[in-house]
């Protein structure tokens, strides 16, 4: 199974003040999450290789820091180049790195303090800048693909915390907040794109508060399952074969 490549740079479908609710109310949901974090929660493994707990939040608190500073962007993005390597797996690093100082409770009141400011940076961000194409191509289910600046700052910066509020979820057995007003919005975004990703047939039905049913063509195959493991299986968490194996970044 392959995916469809996309003839021009990849651009956000949500309507922006839609995508801008939505980043803002993940910010939200992953402080909270973070707040209900019991101690022995904190190095706890997720699915994320070599990455408990902790390190996990630092990298999310190094993202909303990126996206709420231009200097501090522009910061991380010099030294990430400078190691080298896949640039994301260099950003990713630099991020728990330079955090390794810091205990959980100052992660958790930092990304409160600074998820509000990112938010409102993603928001202000105009046109011409989310127009332009980002330098470096995104590798996805093995091929290489361009994104607009645009489909980072609206799309791409919200499925990251949501992503990581469901593996902290997993790993620690918190609470996992779901509504069809905030998850479902964002899951219905990413089985649009699955969608043209793929362009095959299909007929979905996916379960729980984030959930829904889509489908698309005749004699499509059927697939039935939750949600969140859903976007699971498409960010490559997991073992997943047919349409499933279509990956969606996160």
């Amino acid at each position: 199974m392959t995916m469809t490549a996309p003839s021009q740079p990849r651009t956000p479908v949500l309507p922006r003040d839609t995508a801008m609710r939505l980043a803002a109310t993940e910010y939200q949901r992953f402080a909270d999450l973070l707040r209900a974090l019991r101690p022995g929660d904190w190095t706890r493994l997720t699915d994320c290789s070599d990455w408990d707990v902790r390190a996990m939040a630092a990298h999310a608190l190094g993202m909303v820091e990126m996206a709420a500073s231009i200097r501090e962007n522009s910061r991380q993005v010099k030294l990430a180049r400078r190691c080298g390597g896949v640039f994301i797996d260099a950003l990713t690093g630099l991020q728990v790195d330079e955090r390794l100082h810091m205990t959980p409770d100052e992660i958790t009141a930092r990304f409160t303090a600074r998820a509000p400011k990112a938010a409102r940076a993603r928001r202000r961000a105009p046109g011409f800048i989310r127009r332009r194409v980002m330098p470096d191509l995104q590798q996805i289910g093995g091929r290489d693909e361009a994104w607009t600046i645009g489909y980072l700052i609206d799309v791409i910066l919200t499925r990251d915390p949501w992503m990581h509020r469901a593996d902290i979820a997993r790993a620690t057995g918190a609470a996992h907040v779901l509504t069809a007003e905030h998850d479902g919005v964002l899951v219905a975004d990413v089985v649009a794109e699955w969608a043209v990703r793929h362009g095959q047939p299909f007929a979905l039905h996916l379960t729980g508060p984030a959930g829904g049913t889509w489908s698309s063509g005749q004699d499509e195959p059927s697939i039935e399952t939750d949600a969140v493991e859903f976007c699971r299986l498409l960010s490559g968490r997991g073992h997943a074969n047919g349409l499933l194996a279509i990956q969606v970044p996160f």
